[in-house]
């Protein structure tokens, strides 16, 4: 289980794998949890993440002296073969390159890559894991690299067909070196209320909600503080935040639709993790044709982006019209056992440590599948 990572969301990663590692059946599974530190490097941790919640994490983040230490040094060498991973035990005397330097081998079967954010669930670790030919839970190195990259997976899903708020894309260069033509044009060509996000980031990290001209700069240089790519986005006036979980490979199944009602003006970090007030209703009060179309275009854009295993598409519903609009898709959701993702599950006849075992099999089965594709025109 790979877990933490290089990305804002790294707190909220901890909280999801403490909930897999707790329910992972050791009668069928053996597992091995790998941290990737904030500086890059991977360990196997003193002791296994444990937290309940995200709010519990950012609050040991917080306090230095509460964080877990890490342990050996874990390297993935990018090729194919035995072992599969390998520990580093440093001796005193020594570098990583001397005979004070020895390495243990870790056999992996499967990998759940239990990390959100850039370096995790935008097709980086899953590249990786590829070279190495590991099978892995979720979706591979398209689907995660366009789930992640709002900008792309927007233009993806409007040639598709499907429906999704006016945007505009910005380059943080653009914003630097000519921000008044910017904004000028963002004027001209959007209607307030405007939502300004990082391009590549989740858990609602750098977003912020415009509702006048005078508030869309600072907006911008918070969301160019966490990329150098930034949506600007039409709102949807007063609408109802609707989520709906995608499970499988091939011929995925989608979950109950659930309704996501925040703390805040809008679902943002602080609502997601800290504030104790928002709340969900699952199944989403909805009339049956609405929440089959949600389920239909959950499908449907999990299948845009070639989806693999595991992904929660989100939707904006006008109260006033009916209309139903894509907002994004996350392929490796928060995953702990009162995350939306598992919960929109478990209201649809799936508990969470059925959930687990079924995105390993699906990762197996892909991997398997993969397999038979050659590698040599002379085979």
């Amino acid at each position: 289980m790979l877990y933490g990572g290089r990305s804002g969301e790294h707190e909220v990663s901890l909280a999801s794998a403490a909930a897999v590692w707790a329910n992972l059946d050791r009668a069928k599974y053996e597992p091995i949890a790998v941290r990737i530190e904030k500086d890059g490097r991977w360990v196997l941790p003193d002791r296994a993440p444990s937290a309940a919640n995200a709010a519990e994490v950012i609050e040991q983040s917080r306090n230095e002296a509460t964080r877990a230490r890490g342990g050996r040094e874990v390297l993935l060498p990018p090729r194919p073969g035995e072992p599969s991973m390998v520990a580093l035990d440093r001796r005193p005397g020594g570098d990583d390159q001397g005979p004070a330097a020895a390495l243990t081998g870790i056999g992996v079967d499967v990998v759940f890559p239990v990390l959100h954010g850039p370096l995790g669930e935008d097709g980086t670790i899953q590249g990786l894991l590829e070279l190495a030919n590991l099978a892995y839970v979720g979706c591979g190195v398209l689907a995660s690299a366009v789930g992640m990259d709002k900008l792309i997976m927007k233009t993806v899903f409007r040639a598709q067909g499907l429906t999704v708020p006016d945007w505009i894309g910005v380059d943080r260069r653009d914003w630097v070196s000519k921000p008044d033509a910017l904004l000028a044009r963002i004027n001209a060509t959007l209607a307030y209320p405007l939502f300004v996000k990082p391009a590549n980031m989740g858990s609602s990290v750098g977003i912020s909600k415009v509702s006048e001209p005078s508030a869309l700069a600072a907006a911008l240089d918070l969301a160019a503080d966490f990329d150098r790519r930034i949506v600007v986005e039409c709102g949807v006036v007063d609408a109802r935040e609707i989520e709906c979980a995608v499970l499988g490979n091939g011929d995925p199944d989608a979950s109950v639709p659930g309704e996501i009602i925040p703390a805040r003006e809008f679902y943002d970090y602080e609502a997601k993790y800290i504030d104790a007030g928002s709340r969900d209703e699952i199944p989403a009060r909805l009339d049956a044709a609405t929440a089959a179309e949600i389920r239909r275009q959950a499908v449907l854009a999990f299948q845009a982006i070639d989806g693999a295993g595991l992904a929660r598409v989100d939707f904006l519903l006008s109260r006033a019209t009916g209309q139903v609009f894509l907002n994004e898709i996350n392929t490796m959701p928060g995953f702990t056992t009162i995350s939306m993702y598992s919960k929109l599950w478990v209201n649809s006849g799936v508990d969470y440590p059925s959930l687990v075992d079924r995105l390993i099999a699906l990762a197996i089965e892909r991997h398997h599948d993969k397999q038979q594709l050659k590698t040599s025109v002379f085979d």
